[in-house]
């Protein structure tokens, strides 16, 4: 029962993260491309046992502790998808020589050549190229010399094996606006890792694997044409900001916090919930959307969302609630020690707080799944 639950605490709808898992599996069965999922999210062995069941057989993660604990349940190919630096490949080569079949990805020619001449022990691990397709975050560009130099260093080394190129259109498709927005924004992601790999490819050289992805350009992607796999994670639990996007309803968020209200505040037109900046994030990644939802929205305990309310600002260990229009709280409907639960922004940095998920709404209902957190 939630009610014995101490809050805050992290609460997962197997019904809805089933439903999620399944659409977009069965979307990428049908189009003919592996996904690859991301599962930095979920952290979680047995939300990776459900996406087995639909199909995956490959693996992204963002940190090596990631790695390391998938690996330890038998989860084999994996791409480590952070530039990587010298002093993490002993940990690499250490889950290789344990039987996993580990990829990662650099975007310099100083990272290249450092890679190719260190002493590698164990089988050789595979190296992206990662290419930039927004202006987001990390990667080459097709028209960077680095391009065909990084190549090529890999090309040629003995102890490591070049893979390909991998980019993240994470950047342009989440400030993307409606649906057109965001199919060019999954064809820009695609068109301009492929002219990284036409540019190796020009230069002789090989380029075989081609991985791209995020969730929106996943779900939003008209053409696969050209791309060995594709990388999505966020979709598994999705959150108040891809509900914003149109990725998916509100009702299909499956990570929720519970939190009790601790506190009214009628001179503010506020309650206080025991779930503040810590249980929620910071994250604010709403505000640049028209439905700006503070740090997130509210459902009663039972999943039913209450569109008047939302977490307007939060402390430490307090959130503060009240109505979206101005209009005066129904204290009486909210009563000290009664619960709600908060529909994060970004259940990525939201779920991060946490060491493991209250199963609700499924087979597994009233069991505690825990988390693999840190790095």
């Amino acid at each position: 029962m939630l009610e014995d639950l101490q809050t805050p605490c992290l609460l997962l709808d197997e019904t809805a993260m089933r439903r999620n898992i399944k659409g977009m599996a069965d979307r990428f069965k049908q189009i003919g491309v592996p996904l690859r999922p991301h599962l930095k999210t979920a952290k979680s062995i047995d939300v990776a046992r459900i996406l087995q069941e639909h199909g995956a057989d490959r693996w992204t993660v963002s940190t090596l502790k990631e790695a390391e604990y998938f690996s330890s349940f038998g989860l084999q190919d994996i791409l480590y998808a952070v530039s990587i630096i010298p002093q993490k490949m002993e940990r690499i080569m250490h889950l290789n020589r344990a039987g996993a079949q580990m990829s990662i990805c650099l975007d310099s020619t100083e990272m290249a050549k450092h890679l190719a001449t260190m002493t590698l022990d164990g089988p050789k691990p595979r190296i992206y190229l990662e290419v930039d397709v927004d202006g987001h975050r990390t990667g080459v560009q097709a028209d960077q010399q680095r391009v065909v130099d990084v190549a090529r260093i890999l090309a040629n080394a003995s102890n490591v094996e070049f893979a390909g190129v991998m980019a993240h259109g994470g950047g342009v498709s989440y400030a993307a606006n409606g649906k057109q927005e965001l199919e060019a924004a999954a064809e820009q992601e695609r068109t301009a890792t492929l002219a990284v790999k036409d540019a190796i490819m020009e230069a002789g050289l090989p380029c075989p694997q081609v991985s791209i992805g995020s969730t929106p350009t996943a779900l939003f992607g008209t053409s696969f044409d050209g791309v060995s796999d594709v990388r999505a994670g966020v979709y598994v639990f999705q959150d108040v900001f891809q509900a914003n996007l149109g990725m998916c309803a509100m009702e299909d968020v499956a990570a929720t916090v519970l939190t009790s209200i601790i506190s009214h505040a009628p001179h503010l037109n506020r309650i206080v919930v025991d779930a503040g900046g810590l249980a929620l994030s910071k994250d604010r990644s709403c505000a640049s959307q028209s439905n700006d939802c503070g740090f997130g929205l509210l459902s009663d305990a039972d999943g039913h969302i209450d569109p008047l309310l939302y977490v307007q600002g939060v402390s430490q260990e307090h959130g503060y609630i009240t109505t979206r229009d101005g209009s005066p709280l129904p204290f009486e409907l909210y009563p000290l020690g009664s619960q709600l639960r908060v529909l994060p922004n970004h259940s990525c940095m939201t779920v991060a707080a946490y060491e493991g998920y209250h199963m609700i709404d499924g087979d597994h209902e009233g069991e505690w799944w825990p988390r693999c957190n840190r790095w």
